[in-house]
């Protein structure tokens, strides 16, 4: 009798959803978020097309939320899609800037704020390069970049001319920083190769022709002349020295020496490292710091590189998704890098996907950054799953997909054509939440709703004698006995950029002892016994 009562109780136990430590909830419809991408066809057919797009997380009205904006791409002139649309579509595809209503939703106002540009689009990274107090936005795509003002009033205006952004080809992965700290952010931009839409030689297997079958093209840099206009220094720079086929770029400080430098991921050629030479140049050293390639001394497809303290040493490590295995290359000083990729765990998980959209971010707030991946086809339209990676410390990482909810769990897994994707903490609970832009389909948004998730504190930095937003600055916090220390970044992972405020898990850290901000300018700025679980901001003194 005790048997036949436990059959039922054992059963229903069973059937029960598995509790993972990071968990996601898809929000996309009750956020009010409606965003499909096109790439402009009726399939896909060229490079141009499965390159994807991006977005940014950024408080274009100031309110204390983080808005979104998100890009496409859209049908171009004759003769530039193999297999064009039959009928013109309408209204035509656009970007779409979304403002967070602080409720948990989105009001569409891209028409308002004017920021749909005739462009086929690809990033899009946000920084307010006027010192005025607004998040201005760049765009890149095919044949042009374009800038946008914010006017502070709701509204956008196209300065790209008035500011001198001449960026011919196709741009791409893009990023901000401050290069020779003159308190004005200046401006990296990735190009990918010289597309020819009229080259159709391949072989069917292929689909269409890829990396290798374009010239390799270069990368530009502009100098923020702190007046509103910028100037291309990439030749005097050495930036232009190089050419390559960019597919993601990001700026960091990864030697210490108070001076940004850039890494760029290439697809299907060896990988840059531009060291910052502290006078106005750059040397190229990825293949003497053991970044260029991967781990088995391949060029592989590399998508999204991020810089992060994985293991709290106070040193800037390197993680790049790619169309292979990944690449995790810790940071051992002396302007070296150590590939452990296999070592932590994360080849065997990642080499069934192509990954893209990418990040590091504490999404269960234990002090240590975990890692979220997107996934889809490289060259077909082929659904994947995505993944996210717990860290676990001392350089492993566990699968923890399959308990991250519906959205990841297995049986119900939810698969797409993934490219880029952004992060914030976009309702203020103090979780990290995700936004996926997928090739030719809707784009989901996630919200963290992780379980037990620890204390935190999210940073906003205001500079005054540095850049307004605090790019570059450091920021370090002391709680619980741990040091923790992140960088201002703006652009990073596969075309996009997560939210500008610097956040930290603090695990059961009830207060912060010190909070450390060590400012572009060089003014070290030290808070004792902040309070914990809220956004504070920084002003520089």
């Amino acid at each position: 009798m005790l048997f036949r009562l436990l059959i039922p109780v054992l059963l229903f136990a069973a059937a029960e959803p598995v509790q993972g430590p990071i968990r996601f909830e898809d929000v996309t419809r009750k956020a009010g978020i409606a965003f499909q991408h096109s790439f402009g066809a009726e399939q896909l057919g060229s490079l141009l097309e499965s390159t994807g797009a991006g977005a940014v997380w950024f408080d274009y009205n100031n309110d204390g939320y983080q808005d979104l904006y998100v890009v496409s791409g859209r049908p171009l002139g004759p003769g530039m899609h193999p297999y064009p649309l039959r009928k013109a579509p309408d209204p035509m595809p656009h970007n779409h800037l979304y403002r967070n209503n602080r409720d948990g939703t989105f009001t569409d106002v891209t028409a308002a704020a004017g920021v749909a540009p005739d462009l086929f689009s690809m990033a899009a990274i946000a920084a307010d390069y006027d010192n005025d107090g607004n998040e201005d936005l760049l765009v890149t795509g095919y044949g042009r970049v374009v800038l946008y003002r914010n006017r502070g009033d709701g509204t956008f205006e196209d300065v790209t001319a008035k500011a001198g952004l001449n960026v011919p080809g196709w741009s791409i992965g893009a990023a901000w920083l401050d290069y020779d700290r003159d308190d004005c952010v200046d401006l990296f931009v990735g190009r990918y190769v010289k597309f020819d839409p009229e080259y159709r030689t391949f072989y069917a297997a292929d689909n269409y022709p890829g990396p290798l079958d374009y010239p390799a093209e270069t990368n530009m840099l502009f100098h923020n002349n702190c007046d509103g206009t910028f100037t291309d220094v990439s030749a005097k720079s050495g930036i232009a020295a190089f050419k390559g086929r960019t597919m993601g770029a990001t700026a960091a400080d990864f030697d210490g020496d108070g001076y940004p430098d850039i890494y760029v991921a290439n697809d299907k050629t060896e990988n840059f490292l531009f060291h910052n030479q502290r006078d106005g140049t750059f040397k190229e050293m990825a293949t003497e710091a053991g970044v260029a390639y991967g781990q088995n001394g391949e060029n592989t497809s590399a998508m999204g590189p991020v810089f992060a303290d994985f293991d709290g040493d106070g040193k800037v490590d390197l993680w790049i998704s790619d169309s292979k295995y990944n690449r995790m290359y810790r940071n051992l000083g002396g302007l070296q890098f150590e590939d452990i990729t296999e070592k932590a765990g994360i080849s065997n998980l990642a080499a069934q996907y192509v990954s893209w959209g990418t990040t590091a971010q504490d999404f269960d707030n234990d002090g240590l950054p975990d890692l979220f991946v997107a996934h889809g086809g490289l060259i077909h339209m082929i659904p994947q799953e995505h993944s996210v990676f717990r860290n676990l410390g001392k350089w492993k990482f566990e699968d923890v997909s399959s308990t991250a909810g519906a959205f990841f769990a297995n049986k119900t897994a939810v698969k797409s054509v993934g490219r880029g994707a952004a992060f914030a903490d976009y309702d203020n609970d103090g979780r990290m939440d995700a936004f996926l832009v997928n090739l030719g389909a809707p784009a989901v948004l996630l919200r963290n709703t992780s379980p037990g998730a620890g204390h935190w504190i999210g940073v906003r930095l205001v500079g005054k004698k540095s850049n307004r937003d605090g790019i570059g600055a450091q920021v370090e916090v002391l709680a619980g006995g741990v040091r923790q220390r992140r960088e201002r970044i703006a652009g990073s992972g596969y075309l996009s950029q997560d939210d500008g405020r610097v956040h930290f898990g603090l695990g059961k850290a009830a207060t912060i002892g010190k909070l450390t901000v060590t400012w572009p300018s060089g003014t070290v700025q030290t808070l004792d016994n902040v309070a914990v679980d809220r956004v504070v901001t920084v002003e520089e003194k």
